[in-house]
This record gives C-alpha cells, structure tokens and sequence, in this order.
C-alpha cells in the first residue's frame, strides 16, 4: 500500500508562524506568517487540493513586522492574530537633515529597540474568490490586512503569543506578555478589544512566559502556560493558579497541548530533546516520555480526531509521528458495540482487547534542511498535517495509510 509522496511549497523568506485556519472545516487551508528584516512580510494562505495533491497560494501583505506567531479564528475564516516584532528609534537626527542619516545609524543600534507587538486583522473581503487561477498574481500585487485593533498594552510588556478561546465564538483571546496574562473581549467585530481579567507570574528574577495552550475543556474556564523549565495551570475565571510541575523540563519549556479526548493530559516539548505527557492530577512524574529527538523540540501537536497521533517538530529538521496509544482515550484500539459484532467478529474484539496496543514511532519525515519550528494537523482533514522550517519550507503529509485503516477498522 504505497503512501502518497510529500507535497512542498517554498516561501521566498524565512518563516516560522503557521497555523492551521480553524474555522474552515471544508477545505485544508494553513496560514503561514514570514520573518524578513528587509522586506514587508508576508502571510500565505495555503490551499491544499488533495484530489489533485497540489497546493494554491494566496499572498496577503504583513507590513506591521517580522511573525514571531499566528493564530485563527475559531468562528470567522476572515480574522486571524499575530505577534511580530518592531523597531522603534529614538533617533530624531532624521527629521533634522539628510547628512545626519549616517550620524544616525551609529545611534540606532543603541538608541532603539525591538518591541513585540500583537493584532487582530481581517484579510480583505474578496482573499477567497478568484484567488486561483491566476496563483501568481497574488505574490506580484498582494492586498493589504486589514488592521482591527491592537492587543498591546504598554504596562505588561512583549506579546510572545495569542490564544484564541477554543470552540469559541472569536470574541475571546488571551495574550502572554512577559510575565502577564491578559484575558481580552473582542467587541464591535472584533475592531475593539477590552482586557477582561490578568494573571501575572510571580517570584524571584524577570519571569516570562514562553508559550501556552487554552484546554478545550472544563467550559474552556483552564490554561496552561510555560515559563522557563515550568508548566503552570490557571483556572481564567478566578485568574489564579491551580497546579505548577515545577522542573518539567532539564530547559526550557518551548511549548503546549491538550488531548482533545481526555481532559486532564497535556503534552509538552522543550530544549531537553523530550516530549512529555502529564496528568495534570497528578505532576510528580510524567505518565509518559519520548526522547526520540536530538535536538530543542519546538512544537507538539495531539491530532483532533484521534489522539493517539501526535506530531513533534525539531531543530533537527525533523518532523516525527508518534502512536501514543497506551494513553489514548482508546488504549485498546477502537472498540465497537457488541451489538454490531458478528461471532468471528467477536472473537476478534476478545483477542484484540487482551492488552494495549503499544506505542510506537509511526514515520520520521526528513524533508526539511533547517530547523522544524512549527507542526500544525489540518482542521478539515484529520489525516494530513503539514510542517515548518526556518528557510521557508511548508511541507504537507499524511498518516500513513496502513495506521489510518488500522485505527479506522
């Protein structure tokens, strides 16, 4: 049963923001935000038509900043975040004469700094109709986002991420800065953003948060948050905090997810080389841990639909696929009804329920030459995923078909 080969798409910058478009659930659609010094940045939307196994590109203009994130909307395909970084100069020779430009460039460096901001944008209302036939006009003349409001407030420092509320109505988002977390409403379509509630992190020396995950359940009322080599749990309705693995990681925590089908397991990743899953009842010790990477993992991802797929990304320029079954919601492989078993059928489910499936690494994907920053599963399709590295390189793939039958029949 042979597989079908790796679909790759090249962005003319460096990049490591994707993410998949969460609120379409018909067409495999990611976005994928730039890092350029130089040049404006850019946001791909990329389409995947798997019929045809070909990729489609629109190109909208970024020209706030360098993606350091990027997030969908749950509730309009239109609306998206990001967190870039700006330069501000204090220099105000240029305002005074042209010969002092050259004085200016020595202040600069000194003189300004990089601060990283956050927004809500619209992508311009016709990004989705006619986008196709002409694929490279969009990259030639691409259209502008449309700025709906800013997510910065001085006084808590640089954004490092924004979370949009899971299974939400895209009225709630919450953004890590430094050593805050900022709960906001989205008002007035999305064009005015209120902050509802903070959470700050405190102890000894300047704390940061590094990432973190909105748990899709308990009503979407916990988040979890990494800072340095700890994870901490927050209940959002008192903003206080409810557990904290201390040391989770040998370093740092580099990022966060929840099972979709069992609420009180959380994976994460970090510069130690591991992937670990918690039960976030109990923290002393992980339920369970891979050290498949030679490398800082910077991404892991519980697939939607079933949660024994999880997909981890590294600066070894690797992407693997792992089958963590023994602490799936189906540990047992897919059990059916007695009802619907036929008696050989039967036989079968008795033999097959004996013990748990092992786990096991599915594939190791070795089509990047740079470091993975980014692995995302596709909202529509729970059999495809696609992939990030530094230089550029989207790559889009499929669970093997032999996994994909075994888990289905």
């Amino acid at each position: 049963m042979e597989d079908d080969a790796p679909v790759i798409y090249g962005l003319e910058f460096q990049a490591r923001a994707l993410t998949a478009q969460t609120a379409e659930t018909d067409a495999v659609r990611f976005l994928v935000g730039t890092q350029s010094l130089k040049f404006d940045n850019q946001i791909h939307i990329i389409d995947f038509d798997d019929e045809n196994n070909i990729i489609n590109k629109n190109v909208l203009l970024h020209q706030a900043g360098e993606i350091w994130h990027i997030g969908a909307s749950p509730a309009d395909k239109a609306v998206l975040t990001t967190c870039y970084n700006k330069s501000e100069s204090h220099c105000l020779l240029l305002s005074v004469a042209p010969f002092a430009a050259s004085l200016c460039s020595s202040f600069f460096s000194s003189d300004s700094r990089v601060v990283s901001c956050a927004a809500v944008w619209r992508m311009p209302s016709d990004w989705e109709t006619g986008s196709h036939e002409s694929p490279d006009e969009s990259a030639h003349n691409p259209q502008t986002l449309e700025l709906l409001c800013h997510l910065d407030d001085s006084t808590h420092g640089n954004a490092a991420c924004v979370l949009w509320e899971p299974m939400g109505d895209g009225k709630r988002v919450i953004s890590l800065a430094d050593n805050h977390a900022l709960l906001w409403d989205l008002q007035e379509s999305s064009t005015q953003a209120t902050v509802s509630s903070t959470a700050t992190l405190e102890g000894k020396g300047q704390l940061k948060f590094t990432s973190g995950k909105w748990s899709p359940h308990h009503n979407c009322s916990q988040l979890a948050t990494a800072n340095d080599t700890a994870i901490r749990g927050w209940d959002l309705r008192t903003m206080s905090q409810i557990y904290c693995i201390e040391n989770a990681h040998g370093q740092l925590v580099r990022d966060l997810d929840f099972n979709p089908n069992r609420q009180y397991y959380l994976a994460s990743c970090g510069d130690d080389c591991k992937v670990k899953f918690w039960d976030v009842r109990s923290v002393q010790e992980p339920v369970k841990t891979l050290e498949e990477h030679s490398h800082w993992v910077w991404s892991v991802r519980y697939n939607h639909s079933h949660d024994q797929l999880v997909l981890t990304a590294s600066s070894d320029s690797r992407l693997i696929l792992s089958n963590m079954v023994s602490i799936s919601s189906e540990p047992f492989g897919h059990l059916v009804d007695d009802e619907e078993l036929s008696e050989g059928e039967e036989l079968h489910q008795e033999d097959k329920g004996k013990e748990p499936l092992k786990d096991s690494v599915v594939s190791t994907y070795e089509e990047h030459e740079d470091s993975v920053y980014a692995a995302e599963w596709s909202s529509a399709d729970p059999w495809l995923f696609a992939s990030l590295s530094y230089d550029g390189r989207l790559v889009i793939n499929r669970v093997p078909r032999a996994l994909k039958y075994r888990i289905l029949l």
